[in-house]
């Protein structure tokens, strides 16, 4: 496993004199999950979007390495690696600092203004910086606040230039009455999520559209066309599905706002994100390889990256092709009354985002932690899911990806695509990006 990950460096306190002091402890990753584990909270409260999710996910565990990075001087800084990324202000000169405190206030501070519910994140925030700045001098408490609030603001400066800004003024996806192309389902009939979320400045592709999967099956109504072949596919594993892949479809569902109808009475359910379920993959793996403060800040910002990069991806393509859902065409032309096992989400159907973004995942996750590390997924235990174990990170990612042909919402060729895409996105990432230290030690073994 990491064989370096016990030797992380016990600096809790540094300054550019080379001062040292015993706490807090940067052999401890913990602060950081709690911080993440929080994180999603809000962003489950503020109904966030997948695309949107993995953004905040992004640039929040970016700010939190490059504090933390400075404690162990094997790791090295995102910037030139990441586009539009320079490095963050040192220490200023004589100022001792707790890393651990400003790295995981970093962490926070920009995931507070990424965020909508400031209140909540306040409260955070100020929960995570008395307990990290428990026992520290006051002059060091406060300039680690403030060297956190310097590497935050930093982070911010360069996510307003990613065109997310802009891309709220852009049109909305319209909805046309033409044979093959998307319209919203039921039962909410929701807008369509994101349509210029390929737009945004990628982390690390050179472009939005670099990884083009197969153009997908030509719109048909023939029985005997690849398209129809896919629809009855979909529509026969829906009629005649398994306990097991009932169990998979739901682990896997990731849908941040279910709309129930019961009679007359609409009410939504709120889940984490796609992304966040992969973000609470992190933690687990971390904490079971025993990953310091640093190393932890890597795992989180390696893959929140190749998420992010692969939501930018799967989206340029949804909206490329606008290819309609299975529960349109089966209502349609099909049965009338069938329903997928999954509420379908609202937005185009080619490619699969979590085809995409789990197998972006599980190829950065592999690179750092190995090809057979097995883990207990529990994730969802909180949103009343049993646990569920896996051998690796591929392993997992192609249960998450065939689940959506379980749950009746993605067709074959969706799934199949964007998991090639996913892994493409996922290799260039772990391929371009390096961060050194522990991760670099297990990559080369």
């Amino acid at each position: 496993m990491m064989r370096t990950l016990r030797a992380v460096l016990m600096i809790g306190l540094v300054a550019c004199t080379g001062t040292r002091a015993p706490a807090p402890s940067l052999a401890d990753g913990e602060p950081l999950r709690q911080a993440m584990h929080a994180l999603s909270g809000v962003i489950v409260y503020d109904i966030f979007s997948p695309p949107q999710a993995s953004r905040v996910y992004a640039y929040s565990s970016i700010a939190a390495f490059e504090v933390l990075r400075q404690g162990d001087s094997s790791f090295r800084s995102l910037a030139g690696q990441l586009r539009g990324w320079s490095d963050v202000p040192p220490v200023p000169v004589g100022v001792e600092v707790s890393l651990p405190l400003a790295g995981v206030h970093a962490f926070l501070s920009v995931g507070r203004e990424l965020t909508f519910s400031r209140d909540r994140m306040d409260s955070i925030r100020t929960a995570s910086d008395k307990a990290l700045g428990t026992g520290l001098p006051r002059a060091v408490v406060e300039a680690s606040l403030a060297y956190g609030d310097t590497v935050a603001r930093r982070v911010l400066e360069w996510a307003g230039k990613d065109g997310f800004r802009e891309s709220r003024g852009m049109p909305k996806y319209s909805v046309e009455d033409r044979a093959g192309r998307w319209i919203p389902t039921p039962p909410a009939y929701m807008d369509a999520v994101e349509p210029n979320w390929g737009t945004l400045r990628p982390f690390v592709l050179d472009s939005a559209s670099q990884f083009r999967p197969a153009v997908p099956h030509p719109f048909s109504t023939a029985a005997s066309s690849p398209f129809m072949q896919q629809v009855k596919e979909v529509y026969e594993t829906g009629k005649n599905l398994t306990d097991e892949q009932r169990a998979i479809a739901s682990f896997w569902d990731c849908n941040p706002y279910v709309m129930n109808v019961q009679g007359h009475t609409m009410f939504a359910t709120k889940k984490i994100t796609p992304g966040g379920h992969w973000m609470g993959i992190v933690g687990i793996a971390s904490r079971q390889a025993a990953a310091g403060l640093v190393q932890t800040a890597a795992l989180f910002a390696h893959t929140a990256v190749a998420i992010a990069d692969g939501f930018i991806s799967a989206w340029d393509m949804k909206y490329a092709t606008n290819v309609l859902r299975p529960e349109t065409v089966i209502n349609k032309h099909v049965d009338e009354g069938w329903v997928p096992l999954l509420q379908t989400p609202p937005f185009p159907e080619y490619t699969s985002g979590h085809s995409v973004i789990s197998n972006a995942a599980a190829e950065v996750l592999t690179r750092h932690l190995g090809n057979t590390f097995a883990f207990a997924d529990s994730t969802e235990v909180e949103y009343g899911l049993p646990v569920r174990s896996f051998t690796s990170f591929k392993t997992a990612a192609e249960e998450a990806a065939i689940s959506r042909l379980y749950g009746g919402i993605h067709y074959r060729q969706a799934i199949d695509e964007g998991s090639t895409q996913g892994r493409r996105v996922g290799v260039l990432v772990a391929d371009r990006v390096q961060f050194g230290g522990a991760a670099a030690a297990v990559a080369q073994r």
